[in-house]
């Protein structure tokens, strides 16, 4: 992944700041959205990804609001960036990448996905991990219902900012869960929810 491919374990990869005005509009955006599952093997630029990931969890205002909503401002999301360079932690706060696995892990990404190759063949994977309690110590049980209604909609920002970046992606849930925490070498308290593979359109019908 371009400017990725240096970093060591506990490296910190600054980002280029997000843009806040592009020139896809949101209706072109949500009018012309697929789910896409053909990739070319090209490396997103870190502008790119710098996006995608303001997308997701990205702060807006005030030094702590967030690009997508969240119940009660938790925020019990945690992002992922998965390349050929390794694993990274978004860190929203200060809108930077930390590194946290250093060998590319994007086929036994695929394999713990239950064998779905365009993962593998994807040149990234943004992956969500949630910490339900952040949300259930405030809402109880009910908490676990806001954190997935969390995850969607970042999730949903990351399509339709791909989308505007002219870049494909699609949602994927079907994966075992455990195995997919220990290829992103997850904290304990994480449980991996959601894996979002992105890159540019290669032939195909999505």
């Amino acid at each position: 992944m371009q400017g990725l491919g240096a970093a060591k374990i506990g490296d910190i990869v600054p980002l280029p700041p997000a843009a806040v005005a592009g020139q896809v509009s949101l209706e072109q955006a949500v009018a012309q959205r697929r789910s896409w599952r053909h990739f070319r093997a090209d490396a997103l630029t870190l502008a790119q990804v710098s996006q995608l990931l303001w997308a997701a969890q990205g702060v807006t205002h005030d030094g702590e609001l967030r690009a997508a909503p969240s119940a009660g401002a938790c925020y019990p999301l945690e992002v992922y960036f998965v390349c050929a360079s390794g694993v990274f932690r978004f860190q929203p706060g200060e809108h930077t990448l930390a590194k946290t696995v250093s060998d590319d892990r994007r086929q036994i990404l695929a394999r713990a996905a239950l064998g779905q190759s365009f993962i593998a063949q994807a040149p990234a994977t943004i992956a969500f991990g949630a910490v339900y309690e952040r949300t259930t110590k405030r809402y109880g049980e009910r908490g676990i219902r806001y954190v997935h209604m969390d995850a969607g909609a970042a999730a949903e920002n990351v399509h339709l900012q791909a989308q505007a970046l002219d870049l494909g992606s699609v949602a994927v849930g079907a994966f075992h869960d455990d195995e997919v925490a220990r290829v992103l070498d997850l904290p304990s308290d994480q449980r991996a929810i959601y894996l979002i593979p992105v890159g540019r359109r290669a032939g195909g019908d999505g």
